[in-house]
């Protein structure tokens, strides 16, 4: 019998392709998987917490590589649904460029994930589970997906599910303006609302407030967490009782993507392990440095053990 899991993650997982230079000199590739709400998952089940992620992948060879991949990073797929439609499997391809410059390529119109429905993922949020974490890539797939968000918390509320949303708005899937019509209502129903400060905006009822009243807005609409990445600055977390800051660690910088992912799976861990808010914003800092310092959205993503490793001194060697 499958375990209820703790957290319930709905989104989109693709294949991913990334390129070692320029795509149009045809330079080696190397595959993985990718998707924001997949890769918090595997971060959470690195940390020993039960997840569960719902989507759906198209009946061919990436689709198998997206289950196959979240399965052996224990990963609870038992609601995850395999399209017969003939949509394909996502994807995604990366194209590094100058310096730390990247470019991401999307290939995930009409695909598998962008019909996830509610029938999907309704029936995988029951008593038990304690945390529904969304991102505000989901909804921009299609109408179907963004109905099934919908959907999700309006049963997580009923079940008194934690409700988090990292908004992760991406440019290149919709317009702000749209993306504010459909995250500001989302938005609204979460306790834990995640965000880069470049994101508020998104999710304000006003705007045009700067970051403080925004924050405090937020915090009077009901919000009972705003967490804000701010990359190597670190992260913050208000809440009524007041704002918590913690810098980030200082680890060489590999790859940052995947580190607001990182980030996430952090501090939902910590939020299940009973830690406070200011313990929830260092594991966050914590796991999101293991994330930058490796190639990938997700490889690099530490285990409870590893996470004793950043206070080791430099060129430490373990025998």
């Amino acid at each position: 019998m499958t375990a209820v899991p703790e957290v319930v993650t709905v989104g989109e997982a693709m294949a991913a392709l990334r390129a070692t230079g320029p795509i149009r000199l045809a330079p080696p590739m190397e595959l993985s998987v990718a998707g924001a709400e997949a890769n918090v998952a595997i971060g959470l089940a690195r940390l020993g917490r039960r997840a569960r992620w719902v989507g759906r992948v198209g009946a061919d060879p990436f689709g198998a590589l997206v289950l196959r991949t979240l399965r052996a990073e224990g990963v609870d797929t038992a609601h995850t649904r395999v399209d017969t439609d003939g949509r394909p499997t996502g994807l995604l391809v990366r194209e590094d460029s100058i310096g730390d410059l990247a470019s991401v390529h999307y290939y995930r119109e009409r695909s598998a994930g962008s019909a996830l429905c509610p029938e999907d993922v309704l029936p995988a949020l029951g008593p038990g589970t304690r945390v529904l974490h969304l991102t505000g890539i989901t909804p921009a797939l299609g109408p179907s997906a963004a109905r099934t968000v919908e959907a999700a918390v309006a049963r997580a509320r009923e079940l008194g599910i934690t409700v988090s949303l990292d908004v992760n708005h991406r440019a290149r899937l919709w317009s702000q303006d749209r993306a504010r019509r459909t995250l500001l209502p989302l938005a609204r129903a979460a306790d834990i609302l995640i965000a880069s400060a470049d994101e508020l905006h998104l999710v304000a009822d006003d705007p045009t407030l700067d970051e403080a009243d925004t924050v405090a807005a937020l915090l009077d609409r009901g919000t009972r967490e705003i967490v804000l990445t701010r990359g190597g600055a670190g992260g913050s977390v208000a809440t009524t009782r007041g704002t918590h800051h913690a810098p980030a660690r200082r680890v060489p910088v590999v790859d940052v993507v995947g580190a607001g992912d990182a980030f996430a799976a952090g501090y939902l861990s910590a939020l299940l392990d009973g830690l406070t808010v200011e313990q929830r914003l260092h594991r966050a800092t914590d796991t999101a440095a293991f994330a930058v310092a490796t190639r990938g959205d997700w490889e690099g993503l530490p285990t409870r053990t590893d996470l004793a490793l950043l206070d080791t001194p430099a060129g430490t060697t373990l025998r």
